[in-house]
């Protein structure tokens, strides 16, 4: 019976995809102004939340988010999350209340037309060079110096055996630390289920869906050295590991 769905799916996930691309050019001229001076980058963040509804909802998506704790409008936050799937990256603009920007691989940076959020606001970070690492995080720096809250994927990459947790990188925790900013939990529950990755080993295709989400509470980082890096990575994997896993077994 599954094989009978499979065209539909694959119907589906091309849709998807036309979707994020018709959407985008529609938005892009304003996308382009907004994006020419920084004092406006954060309508640029409230168009990509528009921008990111349109992606979903046209697709059947829906989606419920559990916030732990109200976050204060002023403090700035290190949001770090699981990566199972390209839905991860639309639906952090719809559901994370607070203005970000995104480090993600370098890669993104050479689409055509997209690749002016790379130039203009979010991170680019060549995975394969030291150098390129350390000054992706200077610049993730200089942006909470300025009072910009982050966006990163700890695991670095989209993992192929969600919802499996990968192993963490120590980066965004350094420099949390470093900063003295709060780390924030984001667990992406079933976005592997409904727009999976090409690599996933379950033989996922997609399709329409609730998405559940859970942004958890905040986890202070006054005081902390950088001694404690690795017990504020095993803290924030824990979390998101144990909301995957109980997840599994239970009803949203």
């Amino acid at each position: 019976m599954k094989q009978l769905f499979r065209p539909l799916q694959y119907l589906w996930k091309y849709f998807f995809f036309l979707n994020f691309a018709i959407t985008f050019l529609i938005l892009f001229p304003l996308f382009y102004v907004f994006l020419s001076r920084e004092k406006w980058f954060p309508y640029v963040r409230k168009l990509k939340w528009v921008w990111g509804n349109l992606i979903v909802l046209d697709a059947g998506i829906f989606y419920s988010v559990k916030t732990e704790k109200k976050l204060h409008k002023k403090e700035v936050y290190m949001f770090c999350a699981n990566h199972t799937s390209y839905l991860d990256v639309v639906l952090s603009y719809v559901v994370i209340p607070k203005y970000f920007h995104t480090m993600a691989k370098a890669e993104l940076s050479k689409i055509p037309l997209f690749g002016l959020f790379f130039k203009k606001m979010n991170i680019p970070v060549n995975r394969s060079s030291i150098r390129d690492s350390v000054r992706a995080f200077v610049r993730a720096g200089e942006d909470i110096d300025k009072g910009i809250s982050i966006l990163i994927y700890p695991e670095g990459t989209i993992h192929p055996h969600a919802p499996k947790l990968g192993r963490f990188k120590n980066g965004p925790f350094k420099l949390a630390i470093e900063k003295q900013i709060a780390i924030v939990p984001v667990s992406f529950i079933n976005n592997w289920k409904i727009l999976p990755d090409g690599k996933n080993d379950k033989g996922l295709i997609g399709r329409p869906g609730l998405a559940k989400v859970v942004i958890h509470e905040p986890i202070p980082t006054k005081g902390m050295t950088q001694e404690d890096v690795d017990i504020l990575s095993k803290k924030v994997h824990e979390i998101i590991e144990n909301t995957l896993q109980k997840n599994l077994k239970e009803s949203f």
